[in-house]
C-alpha cells in the first residue's frame, strides 16, 4: 500500500512541478519552434535524462548537503544561469529565416538537442531544493534500491511525457503555422527570456 500511495503522491507532485513554467519549458518551446518536432522530442529526452543525475545524488543522501551548501548552490546557479544566457544569446544572434512547419534544420545533430536539454536540466539550481523536498516528503535513501530505481525511472518518464505533450501541442499544424509566421521574432523573444532567466538565476538570493 505504501508503494502505491507513494507512487500516486510522487506522480501528482512531479506533474505539477513539471507543468510549472520555468527554464525547461522556455527551452523546449525555443527548440521546438526553432528546429521542429524532432528537436523538441530530443530536447525533452535530454531533460528527462538530466533528472537521472539529480535522482542519483538524492538517493545517496547528497541533496541535503547541496541544498544547504551556499558554495554548491552558487556554483550551480552560475553554471545554470550562464548556460541559459549562452542559449539565449545564440537565439538572439541567429539570422535564420522562417522554416517550414514541422521541419528541422539538417545541420544540427540530433545528439546536440539531447545535450541542450540534459545540460539545461542538470544546471537548474532549483533541482537540488526540489529533490530535497521530494526525498523529505515521499522518498528516502533508506528505501530498497529497486523502489528508488523504479521511482526514479518513473519520474523521468513523467518528465518526458509532459514535455512531449508540449512539443506535440506546439507542432499541431494549425498552431505551428501561426507560430511559424512569426518564428524569427518568437525565437528572439524566447532568447531574450532565457537571458533574463539566466541573469535572474545568477543574482537570485535563494
Amino acid at each position: 500500500m505504501d508503494f502505491l500511495h507513494n507512487l500516486i503522491l510522487l506522480t501528482t507532485i512531479h506533474l505539477l512541478a513539471a507543468a510549472t513554467p520555468g527554464p525547461d519549458f522556455i527551452l523546449i518551446s525555443k527548440q521546438t519552434l526553432s528546429y521542429g518536432k524532432r528537436a523538441g522530442y530530443l530536447t525533452a529526452l535530454g531533460i528527462a535524462l538530466g533528472l537521472s543525475i539529480h535522482i542519483l545524488y538524492s538517493s545517496l543522501g547528497l541533496a541535503t548537503l547541496i541544498a544547504h551548501s551556499t558554495t554548491a548552490l552558487m556554483i550551480i546557479k552560475v553554471l545554470g544561469g550562464s548556460y541559459l544566457i549562452y542559449i539565449g544569446y545564440n537565439a538572439l544572434k541567429s539570422n535564420s529565416s522562417v522554416i517550414e512547419p514541422l521541419e528541422i534544420k539538417k545541420d544540427i545533430k540530433n545528439s546536440k538537442h539531447i545535450v541542450v536539454g540534459f545540460l539545461g536540466n542538470l544546471f537548474n539550481p532549483k533541482a537540488p531544493i526540489y529533490f530535497l523536498a521530494l526525498f523529505t516528503l515521499v522518498l528516502s535513501p533508506n528505501m530498497p534500491m529497486w523502489q528508488l530505481l523504479f521511482y526514479g525511472v518513473w519520474l523521468m518518464i513523467l518528465q518526458f511525457i509532459w514535455f512531449a505533450f508540449v512539443v506535440t501541442f506546439l507542432t499541431i499544424p494549425k498552431i505551428n503555422k501561426k507560430f511559424q509566421e512569426f518564428s524569427h521574432y518568437i525565437e528572439k523573444l524566447l532568447g531574450g527570456v532565457l537571458i533574463i532567466l539566466g541573469i535572474k538565476i545568477i543574482f537570485s538570493k535563494n
